[in-house]
């Protein structure tokens, strides 16, 4: 049986301030609401993604009830309301959401890094839409429009928001928030930038920005020689040092993972023959393996890389959802940012389900000390493409360039097959930031009877 995830918040996919949550829907549904006032029509993606879900019956019927079954706390109440707000939202970059008081004083500032999601987010939490949202023709219509979205925001342009104002990602709050992570880095020390004293620190577009690549320096792969005991032959077993793939918090570590397995509303399980695209050859290579999951925030670093050194043996790239969650009864006694029953964040509350949902590539490494081991990536929300950057056949190190998330958060995940003991360092625990290239634990392979 599973063991419970412990939340421990949400890493910046919903505002941590109650002020910024509402100032946002609020501002997003205005301009929603005036649009449709003013009958402006919709932008060309918009309207095709609407075409397709009005044009389909099933998909149409199943909207309606989305909207019958939504909280209360929604404010989109119907289909062009929803469309009305995605149009707002294609045409500008994400940003930072100012929240002021009578006298028009910040009281608060917090990165709004997945906008669409917050639109999705309550909708997502009904029983119509765990149906409507794992439809392949919804998926369909609505990876268009991403991908349309990220079109613009690889466009010259789109880095709009990259400046020093209060709303802009460098200002005052946006700095702080970047570097949260980062120890006793600043940004720039951290990060590539083009330009380090520019405002937009020469980031030219939004997509730029958010693939920023890290210097090496800052986060360092630290050798670690293995030492055999006199007369132990190099082919016998040793532990060999697992590095962190991805930038990102500590979600839960399963050992024992099943091939077969369901996901229940609480204590999710991990199913491996769904995770990996129902291949049951790689399915059974795993079974009763661990798993490793830990995700990451919007200003989080977001590029993958190498956890072992190897061979990459297999790639997969799996069209998944975008927001399919398993609905519930909201957030559980002793959430770390949200109060007992509230209906947000469904989509957090529900990783283990996305490693068999959602959009994902499956990267397989052999290494001659432990085998085949996976890497996941998986896309969550508005991150519309996992671009891979490496081929079948390469060599690879710890600390290389796997590939990165392009426009959102997301999760990702490593698999050890049966057979091999993962064993993970003291300091990482369920909720903790762990940087890219850092020490995870060791891995061995464990002899089996004789």
């Amino acid at each position: 049986m599973a063991t419970p995830t412990i939340f421990c918040g949400y890493n910046g996919w919903l505002p941590r301030h109650p002020e910024i949550y509402k100032n946002f829907i609020n501002r997003l549904l205005k301009h929603a609401l005036q649009r449709s006032h003013d009958s402006l029509e919709h932008e060309p993606a918009v309207a095709a993604f609407g075409e397709a879900i009005q044009g389909d019956p099933v998909m149409k019927s199943l909207f309606d009830q989305v909207f019958l079954q939504v909280h209360e706390q929604s404010k989109v109440k119907n289909f062009e309301c929803l469309l009305h707000e995605l149009d707002c939202i294609i045409v500008t970059a994400p940003k930072y959401e100012v929240a002021k008081d009578l006298n028009g004083d910040v009281i608060a500032s917090e990165p709004i890094g997945v906008p669409m999601y917050l639109v999705f987010d309550l909708l997502s939490n009904t029983a119509a839409a765990y149906d409507l949202f794992r439809m392949k023709e919804f998926n369909r219509a609505l990876k268009a429009l991403l991908e349309n979205w990220g079109k613009f925001l690889m466009q010259p342009g789109s880095n709009s928001t990259l400046n020093t104002t209060d709303e802009g990602w460098f200002g005052e709050a946006g700095i702080k928030n970047l570097e949260e992570h980062l120890g006793d880095y600043s940004f720039e020390e951290t990060y590539k930038c083009p330009d380090p004293a520019a405002d937009d620190r020469g980031f030219t577009t939004w997509d730029a920005f958010f693939t920023r690549a890290i210097n090496d320096r800052v986060r360092p792969i630290k050798p670690e020689p293995i030492i055999l005991p006199p007369g132990r032959p190099r082919t016998a077993a040793y532990p060999i040092p697992i590095y962190n793939a991805c930038e990102s918090t500590v979600l839960r570590i399963e050992r024992n993972v099943k091939k077969h397995d369901q996901f229940w509303l609480k204590g999710q399980s991990y199913s491996l023959y769904d995770m990996f695209n129902r291949n049951d050859e790689y399915a059974k290579l795993f079974e009763d393996g661990t798993v490793y999951q830990a995700f990451l925030g919007p200003s989080d670093f977001h590029r993958w890389h190498s956890p072992i050194e190897g061979t990459i043996a297999d790639i997969v790239v799996v069209e998944g959802t975008y927001y399919a969650v398993l609905p519930d009864d909201g957030a559980e006694q002793g959430d770390a940012e949200l109060e007992k029953g509230d209906p947000r964040g469904a989509l957090i509350r529900s990783q283990p389900f996305l490693t068999i949902e959602a959009t994902r590539v499956l990267i397989y490494i052999e290494s001659e000390d432990i085998g085949t081991m996976c890497f996941i990536a998986v896309g969550m929300a508005e991150v519309s493409t996992c671009q891979v950057r490496v081929k079948k056949g390469q060599a690879v190190v710890p600390g290389m360039e796997l590939g990165m998330f392009h426009f959102g958060g997301s999760s990702h995940a490593l698999v050890f097959p049966k057979g091999v003991y993962f064993e993970e360092e003291e300091v990482v625990k369920v909720g903790e930031h762990i940087w890219v290239n850092s020490t995870l634990g060791r891995a061995v392979r464990v002899p089996g009877p004789e």
